[in-house]
């Protein structure tokens, strides 16, 4: 049976930065929560697209040839086999992400962390 997900609670359970959390999976797909500061690499995901939804703070997207400035509210769906990096610079950003089932974080299953269940 399904229930509702509280995001504010799903966050509140972890700190880690980085390192997605599964909150839900909804066909074959696996919704992620994660927090983020910094820069991470550049990568991409050769076989899905990736969705971003700024849930709190401001995101910078780089792409190779333009960055999306994000805030709060916003979202975007990165096509598959796109390089792109999320930089959080300004403090903490809270962000939904959703990828394939299994969809490795880094672009790279031996870099990857693996989301465990919130």
């Amino acid at each position: 049976m399904a229930g509702k997900v509280t995001l504010a609670d799903k966050f509140a359970l972890f700190d880690e930065q980085w390192a997605p959390r599964l909150a839900a999976h909804y066909n074959g797909n696996e919704v992620r929560l994660a927090k983020v500061e910094g820069e991470f690499h550049w990568h991409s995901h050769p076989d899905t697209d990736e969705l971003f939804l700024v849930i709190e703070g401001e995101l910078e997207l780089e792409f190779r040839d333009r960055t999306e400035a994000m805030s709060a509210g916003d979202l975007i769906v990165v096509p598959k086999g796109t390089e792109h990096r999320p930089c959080a610079r300004n403090g903490e950003v809270k962000l939904l992400i959703m990828d394939a089932e299994g969809t490795p974080n880094t672009g790279d299953e031996t870099t990857a962390y693996k989301p465990v269940e919130v």
